[in-house]
């Protein structure tokens, strides 16, 4: 589906979404046009999603994270995530193997709002049990 030259553009776009156009040809040494070919193929083929912002070290300092695990009533699986999914505080929800079913990510701004989000996911209907864990700190990021 995608190749080296490929590969080489998501790199330097993983380190810098917002890379204009000349920045990306001139790093890779291509034409713009390429470049936004590849981008628009890329787009269509579903491999580049969307854009979005990378929360920088100093504002994430000031937030409380914690991977949830979280055990789901089978049945309600579906209605789970759709709750989830809605909560803004959830940033990410990743299905599981073992005892646990899935994993979110919360952020918080502080210990009180994440203990209110965690009961909050607790009380969900279809929510068996929940097991937490703060992130301390993050030693690398891809």
């Amino acid at each position: 589906m995608i190749n080296s030259d490929d590969e080489q553009l998501l790199a330097i776009l993983r380190t810098n979404g917002r890379a204009s156009v000349s920045d990306l040809a001139r790093a890779l040494d291509v034409s713009r046009t390429t470049i936004q070919n590849r981008l628009q193929r890329l787009e269509q083929q579903g491999v580049i999603q969307g854009y979005t912002v990378e929360l920088g070290s100093r504002f994430l300092s000031e937030q409380v994270s914690a991977h949830v695990s979280i055990k789901v009533r089978q049945k309600l699986t579906a209605r789970t995530n759709l709750e989830l999914k809605h909560m803004p505080q959830v940033s990410a929800l990743y299905a599981i193997s073992g005892e646990y079913d899935l994993i979110a990510i919360v952020q918080a701004q502080n210990t009180e709002q994440l203990s209110h989000i965690l009961d909050d996911i607790g009380n969900l209907e279809g929510v068996e049990r929940t097991n937490s864990s703060v992130i301390l700190e993050t030693k690398f990021k891809r």
